[in-house]
């Protein structure tokens, strides 16, 4: 059953770092999960100690864990420090969304609405080449800008033109993010209450629609010296393996062809032969069965250890060849 009380959250939250405490390649998002249920319950000042602990562990996201922790600080009375570190994830920059997108929209419920405009347009700024397809991780970006830049009352310009193009729902964003709209909510008028429960499913199906894809559909990518020792303990798998080489570009034509096809949220998992023989005996399966891979990679994308694809062509390639995406596997 989903937690309603706080006393469920804060039983699930213990749960989760009891979980934590046997698993360790699985702490991070474990504990990132417990210390959501620690805010939902109230208990915020217990959360922060997890964002510390992870932050204190070489964490694999750090500015998404600061951004969280900055969130956190600022509801339970620490304004100034959590303002201290949302500015340090702007002079950090670093090079995925959620961290911006969370310390943005922590700015705007603050009723910091130029300080979340200015934020979200360095970061897209930032992660947005000209020209270049919106990455689906990019597009909330877009989205809170939109949205804050109807409620401050700027007119539209070329990136709230884009995001409209995005926008697939049969109300349009400036309908949904109209400040006047919650007016309607207190009126008599039959029709101006049918307008806005219309303009409520609309936007109850966008975040259903987000909520159908919680991970990406991911490929599973082996480094080579992964690869090499997979394929000495499991010559089976040569079948699927040939080469290095013929391995990445493979996961590369796959991604295209999922791409081309419609299929929105790719993600990129990266594989461990330690990992993967734990996976195979949680399965009571044997590492050798190929039809293992993609159950494999399924479960580390629900880990949140998916890294979004397409990367933009100037970040560093997927595959940790060194070099840019369009210098490697993408286009220039």
């Amino acid at each position: 059953m989903r937690p309603d009380t706080p006393a469920d959250h804060i039983a699930e939250a213990e749960r989760l770092l009891r979980t934590a405490a046997q698993y360790p390649d699985d702490r991070e998002p474990l504990l990132l999960r417990a210390a959501a249920h620690l805010e939902l319950a109230g208990e915020r000042t217990r959360a922060t100690p997890l964002y510390d602990e992870l932050l204190a562990a070489d964490a694999a996201e750090p500015y998404l864990i600061k951004a969280l922790k900055a969130s956190n600080l600022w509801e339970y009375g620490h304004e100034a420090e959590a303002r201290a570190i949302i500015e340090g994830i702007r002079a950090a920059g670093p090079l995925e969304p959620a961290p911006w997108q969370i310390a943005a929209e922590t700015l705007e419920s603050h009723d910091e609405l130029e300080s979340a405009h200015d934020f979200l347009s360095t970061a897209l700024t930032l992660l947005l080449a000209p020209g270049e397809e919106v990455p689906y991780a990019t597009q909330s970006l877009l989205i809170g800008r939109h949205r804050v830049r109807r409620l401050m009352g700027i007119d539209h310009d070329s990136w709230d033109d884009l995001t409209d193009t995005l926008h697939a729902a049969p109300v349009p964003l400036d309908e949904l993010h109209d400040p006047k709209r919650l007016w309607s909510l207190g009126s008599s008028d039959p029709g101006e209450l049918q307008a806005e429960i219309t303009r409520l499913r609309a936007e109850l199906g966008t975040y259903r629609t987000a909520l159908s894809r919680p991970f990406p559909v991911a490929v599973l990518h082996w480094p080579e010296p992964e690869l090499s020792e997979l394929l000495a303990g499991y010559p089976t798998l040569r079948a699927e393996y040939p080469s290095h080489t013929e391995h990445l570009a493979d996961l590369e034509a796959a991604l295209r062809d999922l791409h081309s096809a419609g299929t929105p949220n790719l993600g990129i998992v990266t594989g461990t032969v330690p990992s993967y023989e734990a996976f195979a005996a949680s399965e009571a399966a044997s590492p050798s069965d190929p039809n293992l891979l993609p159950q494999y990679a399924t479960t580390l994308a629900a880990r949140g250890r998916a890294v979004p694809w397409p990367p933009a062509r100037t970040a560093a390639c997927w595959c940790g060849s060194g070099r840019a995406y369009r210098d490697c596997h993408g286009v220039a």
